[in-house]
Protein backbone atom coordinates (compact mmCIF):
# COMPACT_ATOMS: atom_id res chain seq x y z
CA UNK A 1 0.00 0.00 0.00
CA UNK A 2 1.42 3.53 -0.92
CA UNK A 3 0.75 6.39 1.34
CA UNK A 4 1.62 9.57 0.37
CA UNK A 5 0.41 13.54 1.47
CA UNK A 6 -0.03 16.20 -0.63
CA UNK A 7 1.19 18.75 0.83
CA UNK A 8 -1.70 20.86 1.50
CA UNK A 9 -2.77 23.00 4.07
CA UNK A 10 -4.67 21.11 6.31
CA UNK A 11 -8.60 22.36 7.22
CA UNK A 12 -9.96 23.57 10.26
CA UNK A 13 -13.10 21.79 11.30
CA UNK A 14 -14.19 24.14 14.19
CA UNK A 15 -17.30 22.39 15.08
CA UNK A 16 -15.66 19.06 15.34
CA UNK A 17 -12.61 21.05 17.08
CA UNK A 18 -9.83 18.68 14.66
CA UNK A 19 -7.93 20.00 11.26
CA UNK A 20 -8.66 17.68 8.37
CA UNK A 21 -5.87 16.89 5.74
CA UNK A 22 -5.77 14.41 2.80
CA UNK A 23 -3.51 11.52 2.06
CA UNK A 24 -3.49 9.62 -1.32
CA UNK A 25 -3.30 5.80 -0.93
CA UNK A 26 -2.66 3.84 -3.90
CA UNK A 27 -3.86 6.95 -5.43
CA UNK A 28 -7.23 7.27 -3.88
CA UNK A 29 -7.82 10.31 -1.56
CA UNK A 30 -8.56 10.26 1.72
CA UNK A 31 -9.23 12.51 4.57
CA UNK A 32 -7.37 12.33 7.56
CA UNK A 33 -8.17 14.03 11.07
CA UNK A 34 -6.22 14.82 13.91
CA UNK A 35 -7.86 16.38 17.08
CA UNK A 36 -7.00 18.99 19.04
CA UNK A 37 -6.68 17.33 21.95
CA UNK A 38 -3.83 15.47 20.38
CA UNK A 39 -2.70 18.85 19.37
CA UNK A 40 -2.11 19.66 22.28
CA UNK A 41 -1.33 17.31 24.14
CA UNK A 42 1.30 15.97 21.42
CA UNK A 43 2.77 19.06 19.52
CA UNK A 44 2.43 22.36 21.42
CA UNK A 45 -0.72 23.58 20.13
CA UNK A 46 -1.30 26.49 22.67
CA UNK A 47 -5.59 26.39 22.68
CA UNK A 48 -8.22 25.15 19.66
CA UNK A 49 -7.98 28.48 18.05
CA UNK A 50 -7.53 27.67 14.25
CA UNK A 51 -3.97 29.75 14.17
CA UNK A 52 -2.58 27.69 17.35
CA UNK A 53 -3.67 24.23 15.81
CA UNK A 54 -2.48 25.08 12.56
CA UNK A 55 0.88 26.42 13.84
CA UNK A 56 1.11 23.21 15.56
CA UNK A 57 0.26 21.30 12.73
CA UNK A 58 2.65 22.98 10.31
CA UNK A 59 5.39 22.43 13.23
CA UNK A 60 5.08 18.82 13.34
CA UNK A 61 3.70 18.08 10.27
CA UNK A 62 6.14 15.59 9.64
CA UNK A 63 5.33 13.34 13.12
CA UNK A 64 2.00 13.80 12.61
CA UNK A 65 1.97 12.44 9.17
CA UNK A 66 3.97 9.60 10.34
CA UNK A 67 0.93 8.67 13.14
CA UNK A 68 -1.43 8.87 10.10
CA UNK A 69 0.70 6.84 7.92
CA UNK A 70 0.80 3.94 9.90
CA UNK A 71 -2.36 3.94 11.73
CA UNK A 72 -4.05 3.70 7.94
CA UNK A 73 -1.25 1.25 6.87
CA UNK A 74 -2.30 -0.94 10.27
CA UNK A 75 -5.78 -0.38 9.92
CA UNK A 76 -6.15 -0.03 6.19
CA UNK A 77 -9.01 2.55 6.66
CA UNK A 78 -10.63 4.95 4.58
CA UNK A 79 -10.77 8.00 6.71
CA UNK A 80 -9.12 8.15 10.05
CA UNK A 81 -9.00 10.30 12.65
CA UNK A 82 -5.88 10.55 15.07
CA UNK A 83 -6.87 11.08 18.54
CA UNK A 84 -4.30 12.12 21.61
CA UNK A 85 -4.17 8.10 22.81
CA UNK A 86 -3.36 6.75 19.70
CA UNK A 87 -0.26 9.39 19.12
CA UNK A 88 1.51 8.52 22.47
CA UNK A 89 0.74 5.15 21.58
CA UNK A 90 2.54 5.70 19.03
CA UNK A 91 5.11 7.72 20.07
CA UNK A 92 5.51 5.47 23.20
CA UNK A 93 6.70 2.81 20.56
CA UNK A 94 8.67 4.44 18.66
CA UNK A 95 12.15 4.30 20.61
Amino acid sequence: MQILFPNEAPAYLGGALTLAFPAMIDGERVECTITAAALEDHFGAESTRAEDMLTAFDHHRDRIEACARRLLSDTRAQCLVLRSGYVRFVQAHAA
